[in-house]
């Protein structure tokens, strides 16, 4: 554990991250299906170059700043899965221009569609396959009507549908994500033969979540996957059984800062602008915590306020003498996408030493 960095730090250990990246390239391949990274997760250039050095086709980003950053850094070929609103097309359409980057969009609103002619943007159409957050019902006649607009193809590329299997999440172990990812693969092609059926070309399905992929049997008929997370996991996805707790390749260091005397609780440096306030997992029998504590099995990160971390015991007795304020502890974050957000650089680790320090390309 590196001792001689200012609190909270965001730590990545490089041969965990590189072990991820590899596995998920060949798994992909394994599937036959191309794949997509979400680089919202690490928002480095970095780590994009070495997913794209493991045969990723493309990127997917989540915001504009995102698509910016990468598109100057030299990438080509990117999504931005997020809904497309008409107020966003200009900012678009010049970052298109100007980076000459291939700028795939994504779409689930008619009047958005139309918006598009002769944008020369790529389009993607989102199919809600499950997760009821956004997207098109695939049964109506209004996904039709979108689908049509875009298949028309005036001016703008249609690629094909997307969906986002994010209801993963919620499960519990790693066959309950393998019947999630199975649900949104017959959502998706049965949507596609759909559209086919009423002279609709689809060119592309795409899908993905970390745990879907992590769990799916089987991907016939689709033909790009875009999972995020994969990088560096995280408490939640070693609950769910997505991962092993030696694949967490992220982590935050923390100071104990306050430890008062008989207290079953002390408090680290680490609050919610360092972890993020998702609580991860609380369902069936899955313990729900605000992070775990590297190595402390019998800790919980139990509060957060926005510079504080609390961090309780069963009781006093197991911190007798044990966690004084100076020490530092590594704390496994429950979401890591929220965790890196919020921090501007990667303290890089091989072999347990900082060998390098990487950009986080955040903002708005």
């Amino acid at each position: 554990m590196p001792l001689d960095l200012e609190t909270p730090a965001l730590l990545m250990d490089l041969e965990v991250v590189e072990r991820n990246l590899t596995h998920m390239a060949e798994r992909a391949k394994s599937l036959g299906v191309a794949l997509r990274p979400h680089v919202k997760t690490h928002k480095c250039l970095e780590l994009g170059k070495r997913q794209v050095a493991r045969g990723a086709a493309g990127i997917t980003v989540s915001t504009l700043v995102e698509a910016e950053a990468f598109a100057t850094a030299g990438f080509t070929d990117i999504t931005w899965a997020f809904p497309l609103d008409p107020t966003h097309l200009p900012h678009a359409r010049r970052l298109k221009d100007k980076s000459g980057a291939t700028l795939r969009v994504v779409v689930d609103d008619l009047a958005t569609a139309k918006a598009l002619r002769r944008s020369g943007l790529h389009a993607w159409l989102k199919v809600d396959c499950g997760y009821h957050r956004a997207g098109v019902d695939p049964e109506s006649a209004y996904a039709l009507e979108v689908a049509k607009e875009l298949g028309e193809e005036r001016g703008v590329f249609f690629d094909g549908i997307l969906s986002h299997s994010g209801h993963a999440y919620r499960t519990t172990n790693r066959d309950e994500a393998a019947e999630v990812a199975e649900s949104e693969r017959l959502v998706m092609v049965r949507f596609g033969q759909r559209l086919a059926t009423v002279g609709i070309p689809v060119r592309g399905i795409s899908v993905g979540s970390t745990p879907a992929m992590a769990a799916v049997r089987d991907l016939t008929g689709v033909t790009e996957a875009r999972p995020g997370n994969y990088v560096f996991y995280d408490r939640t996805m070693v609950l769910i059984g997505a991962c092993r707790p030696t694949d967490v390749g992220v982590t935050v260091l923390a100071t104990v800062v306050s430890h008062q005397p008989g207290a079953s609780h002390f408090i680290v440096d680490a609050g919610a602008l360092a972890l993020s306030k998702d609580p991860g997992p609380g369902h069936g029998n899955l313990p729900q915590a605000m992070g775990a504590v590297q190595g402390h099995p019998e800790l919980t990160v139990a509060t957060l306020s926005q510079e504080h971390g609390l961090i309780r015991a069963a009781s006093p007795a197991d911190l007798d003498g044990r966690f004084r304020v100076g020490e530092r502890l590594e704390i496994v974050p429950n979401h890591s996408c929220l965790t890196v957000a919020h921090f501007d650089v990667y303290h890089v680790l091989r072999g347990g030493r900082v060998v390098e320090r990487w950009p986080i390309a955040r903002g708005r």
